[in-house]
């Protein structure tokens, strides 16, 4: 199978077009970042582990009829996936309150909210991905009333399958990011699910091994992202 062109590269992913162009491959990187790319670093081997993840999830939703863009797991470092017309918004899914919520609200960290609390941010780099809610995604032409209900109602649906699959595991879901794109007249969940778009919290300690050392200036290396996915693959 080979790349024809690289379609596009962000922060943590790149994506080549094949020659049947409704495909792509897409293929994890090792840069990590947090606060829009401010603070980064390169921690080896960890795209591998990321992409490995995000597959067995895909997959893992999948079987609860979760529609994803996710084709077939690839060697190294790269999946094959349908090739979206991605919708410019991530949604970030929040069940326990930590991190920007409890700078923004003044909540006290690990609160467990009920109901989990839904965020839409316009993905805009220029304007540090803002904050919308509804009116402004059909305003601005972003999706459509009954598409931003077939996302809302999708991401509920996969917060209540992962945070039931970590809990398994001894893993609280704090919050995680989602995106999504069209694919021939369907929304399909797209992008990834990783250990650098979820935040977890180990159900005993109530830490994070990579996420929070990461924001406070902690040591992380390999060895943090081949522990949770141990934990994840068990």
């Amino acid at each position: 199978m080979k790349k024809k062109k690289k379609l596009y590269e962000g922060r943590s992913k790149k994506l080549y077009i094949l020659d049947d162009s409704d495909q792509l491959i897409q293929e994890f990187k090792d840069d990590a970042s947090i606060f829009e790319g401010k603070k980064a670093e390169v921690i080896k081997g960890k795209g591998v582990i990321n992409k490995e993840i995000s597959a067995f999830l895909f997959e893992y939703l999948e079987g609860f009829h979760i529609p994803t863009h996710f084709i077939k797991n690839l060697s190294g470092r790269e999946m094959l996936i349908k090739h979206l017309e991605m919708i410019p918004i991530k949604i970030i899914m929040r069940n326990i309150a930590t991190g920007s919520l409890c700078e923004r609200y003044g909540l006290e960290v690990g609160k467990e909210l009920n109901p989990p609390i839904m965020e839409f941010y316009l993905k805009h780099d220029e304007c540090y991905d803002p904050m919308i809610n509804q009116t402004h995604i059909v305003a601005f032409e972003l999706a459509s009333t009954d598409e931003i209900r077939i996302i809302e109602r999708m991401t509920s649906k996969v917060n209540a399958v992962l945070k039931s699959f970590f809990l398994r595991r001894n893993l609280k879901l704090v919050h995680f990011k989602l995106e999504y794109g069209r694919y021939k007249n369907k929304i399909l969940l797209g992008d990834e699910i990783s250990l650098d778009t979820c935040r977890l919290w180990d159900v005993s300690t109530e830490t994070n091994q990579i996420r929070e050392k990461f924001r406070y200036d902690q040591k992380v290396d390999l060895t943090d992202y081949e522990e949770i996915k141990k934990r994840i693959f068990q």
